[in-house]
């Protein structure tokens, strides 16, 4: 399939769905990548592909001025059975675009057209499409890669869609974005035996009932009360039967934040907590805590750009300075610590029951391509300005 650009981004919509029925999760993007790099190379653009194994970069250099741009769109899917009941749906079972990824690789491959077409810009811009970032970090595996030695960029942009938010608005935020995450699985060692003899037991599903409530405090008693922070216990797994009390008890917890003291903190107590509790039961636990993505900060000068740009473009109405941070994670927090950069919502909104982002009844809104397309352009456009 080759992008035939029309004034209703029809064709950009048939990119989107084509890209849906064929979703590939993070690092196995083959076929997405293929496709993308090859609508690119038919554009005029210098493509580069297989940092993070299948992201790629597409170059286009316009005019005399040494600026440059990055814009990047992430490519992979998630593993749920898809439930929309589209025509387009997913053809690879168990794999499906539940958070609008598709959506997000159509817009910028539509922007990429209409730059090429247009040449109205005066530098280079670099358009990075990326893999995995619901799960294996692909925006730091691409910058270990070599990414912004290879393609210089004065600033980066990304941008994500948003039901939640109303149909075309742009919604901006200095400053933390997205938070931290880190996960952490406990597990507590007992003693089983059986369910009508507890006295001869070290019994592991109280202690760990023990550890969730007191991990509880955290919050309330040990961090300050204006610091954003979540723990949350997603999963507890002990026990097989009523009458038997199992030789150990497993849980794991998602854990959010912005400032890295606190981040730390988090860590520090839920450790102390968790060998706490666990002695005072006469039992031990194993802790394995692993750190995930950083904290999304967005710089200001190009967060003012955006907001600034969107209301010339879009509208005032259209604009809207998002009222707190996301407690979700994004790994092109990565890519704003090495670059300056910001990045924005777009609201596509159908409904107040709209299904939310990874859900298995979730489909990007497609009459939001027109704005997040033209969006793109008008935005590389203005930040390198015309020749």
């Amino acid at each position: 399939m080759t992008i035939q650009f029309s004034n209703d981004m029809s064709d950009v919509v048939a990119i989107r769905r084509y890209l849906h029925q064929h979703p590939e999760l993070g690092l196995s993007e083959f076929g997405t990548s293929d496709f993308v790099a090859q609508q690119l190379t038919d554009l005029g653009y210098e493509v580069t592909r297989g940092l993070a194994k299948t992201g790629l970069v597409a170059t286009l250099t316009n005019g005399t001025s040494s600026s440059s741009i990055g814009i990047r769109a992430d490519m992979d899917a998630l593993p749920i059975e898809e439930e929309t009941g589209a025509e387009y749906a997913s053809l690879n079972k168990g794999i499906m675009h539940a958070c609008g990824h598709d959506g997000h690789t159509a817009m910028l491959l539509g922007a990429a057209k209409i730059l090429a077409e247009r040449r109205n810009f005066d530098g280079t811009i670099h358009l990075i499409f990326q893999p995995a970032e619901e799960n294996f970090g692909g925006a730091k595996l691409m910058i270990d890669d070599g990414l912004f030695e290879r393609f210089p960029c004065d600033a980066v942009f990304g941008l994500h869609n948003d039901p939640t938010l109303p149909f075309g608005k742009i919604g901006v935020k200095e400053g933390p974005m997205m938070a931290a995450v880190d996960e952490c699985k406990i597990t507590v060692n007992g003693r089983g035996g059986h369910g009508a003899e507890p006295q001869t037991t070290a019994d592991p599903i109280v202690c760990g009932a023990s550890i969730i409530m007191a991990l509880q405090t955290i919050a309330s008693r040990n961090i300050h009360p204006l610091d954003a922070m979540v723990i949350t216990v997603g999963a507890f797994h002990a026990g097989m039967a009523s009458n038997v009390i199992p030789e150990r008890a497993e849980m794991v917890l998602t854990i959010r934040s912005f400032d890295p003291d606190v981040r730390d903190e988090l860590e520090r107590r839920i450790r102390v907590i968790a060998e706490g509790q666990a002695a005072s039961y006469g039992m031990g636990v194993t802790i394995d805590y692993a750190r995930g993505y950083d904290a999304t900060i967005n710089h200001a000068a190009e967060t003012d750009f955006v907001r600034d740009l969107a209301r010339r473009v879009l509208g005032e109405d259209k604009v809207m300075d998002l009222p707190r941070a996301s407690m979700g994670s994004e790994d092109f927090a990565y890519m704003v610590s090495e670059r300056p950069g910001t990045y924005f919502l777009l609201g596509t909104k159908r409904t107040d029951n709209d299904p939310p982002l990874h859900h298995p009844r979730f489909d990007f809104n497609d009459d939001a391509i027109p704005i997040g397309t033209s969006f793109w352009v008008e935005l590389a456009e203005a930040y390198l300005g015309r020749p």
